[in-house]
């Protein structure tokens, strides 16, 4: 692996993960009230559970997308199969298994990066000339736009921990 492409590769895994200057998913999550976490805000379209939910199905999707190599996979239909219906979430372990979902969909995301036998700009036969750096760099501006909002969402709910 020549040294630009491993540095883009750090790099991407790095911007990935979050930190710096965006939120990570650990930080925005931790000790949000479950009493509000299906609750609207005013003003606003969505709950912080139709919001994490959102980003585990569209990173999931793209994920499964990059991984596609026998061309059988389909994305939901947009838009109404990428926001849960819901305000709240089904059960009390719903919040959880979403967070543990992206995470662990993150870090699969983090291997393909990794792998140098992934080339990161040779668009993927299955799509219409998207890259495993289109998508992984999608994953991380999605991830992190989304994740400002639960920020704002939470400050809107009286539910961010000021320092």
């Amino acid at each position: 692996m020549a040294a630009g492409d491993k540095e883009i590769r750090k790099q991407l895994v790095e911007f990935l993960r979050g930190g710096q200057a965006h939120a990570r998913l650990e930080e925005v999550v931790k000790g949000f009230p479950a009493k509000l976490r299906g609750v609207v805000p005013p003003g606003l379209p969505y709950s912080a559970w139709q919001l994490l939910e959102h980003i585990r199905i569209a990173q999931n999707d793209i994920l499964r997308f990059s991984r596609n190599t026998n061309g059988r996979y389909r994305s939901p239909k947009w838009p109404e199969g990428y926001w849960p219906k819901s305000a709240a979430p089904p059960s009390a372990k719903s919040w959880e298994e979403t967070v543990r979902g992206i995470g662990e969909d993150l870090a699969e995301m983090v291997k393909l990066v990794k792998d140098p036998a992934n080339d990161l700009l040779e668009p993927f036969p299955w799509g219409e000339g998207q890259n495993l750096l289109r998508e992984a760099l999608l994953v991380a501006d999605h991830n992190s736009h989304h994740l400002g909002e639960l920020i704002v969402i939470r400050r809107l709910l009286g539910a961010w921990p000021t320092k």
